[in-house]
């Protein structure tokens, strides 16, 4: 059994502020080589702008991406200003600030004030004159801290033109309010999928009352987290994608899109083949059944730190 899909908008539509976007997105982050901060290994640049534009032609609308997307020769936001531009009328592009990278590839994290510039280097990369959605993707250190300055600053920019949403990643339901308290937020971007821990649901949740946008990350990945999709599917996942004809990451990404009508997703590839699989995971509709067995999947990610 094959599965058919109608594009991106097989899987519904949801409001990122006053922007419609179709509940499949895509990630730009593989766009640049295996992981996007491995400085070694450059992607194909022509496969990666025919994934872009492919994308699109499938009814992407909302892309994920940020500035310190790069690698050694190939950087996201130029594949995707070079590949799109001059932009589709609908189209979302969703960027991130607070972590930075230097040309070596070394990380550094930015004072408020300095928030001003990443946004502008977005900008710029982007062939933009503002931003449509920025979220600030709060550091691991800072997961019990105030991001009251941070969020701040980034509410001036969004109050001077540059920003036209705001969002937080990385985030929890205390930062959520917060924010809130400062000025709207359109979106939540953390790390969830099949296992994820219990305390991920409660900013699933917190986001589905206020009617926020819950975008996760490593929904696929899982234990691969930056370095692509891992081997290790559960007996579960495997199970449910055979009786549906489906990948395990289609799966994956279905039960994630069943967990809320506010929830999108934002799947990243470099190949097409994947890219296609990827959209037409939007036509999949798992059983009560099915959701049940795969949420009581205990298998947690194994992975180190994040990075960012």
């Amino acid at each position: 059994m094959t599965l058919h899909t109608g594009g991106a908008a097989a899987a519904g539509t949801w409001k990122l502020g006053d922007l419609t976007v179709n509940r499949i997105g895509f990630g730009s982050m593989r766009l640049t080589g295996s992981a996007a901060f491995d400085l070694g290994t450059p992607s194909d640049r022509e496969r990666s702008i025919s994934v872009l534009r492919r994308a699109v032609e499938l009814g992407v609308n909302h892309i994920d991406t940020a500035a310190f997307y790069f690698s050694s020769r190939r950087s996201a936001n130029e594949l995707i200003n070079h590949a799109l531009a001059p932009y589709p009328e609908d189209l979302v592009i969703a960027t991130k600030v607070w972590p930075g990278r230097d040309p070596s590839g070394e990380w550094w994290w930015a004072t408020p004030g300095q928030l001003r510039g990443q946004v502008e280097e977005n900008v710029r990369q982007l062939g933009r004159d503002h931003l449509d959605l920025v979220n600030l993707r709060i550091p691991p250190s800072r997961r019990t801290e105030s991001i009251a300055e941070h969020f701040g600053a980034l509410a001036d920019l969004r109050d001077a033109g540059l920003i036209r949403h705001l969002g937080v990643s990385n985030a929890t339901p205390e930062h959520l309010a917060e924010a809130q308290s400062i000025a709207p937020v359109v979106c939540v971007q953390n790390a969830y999928g099949i296992g994820a821990p219990p305390e991920a649901e409660a900013v699933l949740r917190a986001c589905g009352e206020q009617d926020v946008a819950f975008v996760p990350f490593f929904t696929i990945a899982g234990e691969g987290r930056e370095a692509g999709a891992g081997t290790g599917d559960s007996p579960q996942v495997l199970s449910v994608a055979r009786a549906h004809g489906a990948t395990a990451a289609q799966v994956r990404l279905a039960w994630t899109l069943q967990q809320g009508a506010h929830v999108l997703v934002i799947p990243g590839t470099g190949d097409p083949d994947h890219l296609a699989q990827n959209v037409a995971a939007g036509a999949l509709r798992l059983s009560a059944d099915e959701m049940a067995r795969l949420s009581s999947d205990d298998r947690r990610s194994e992975a180190g730190p994040e990075l960012i």
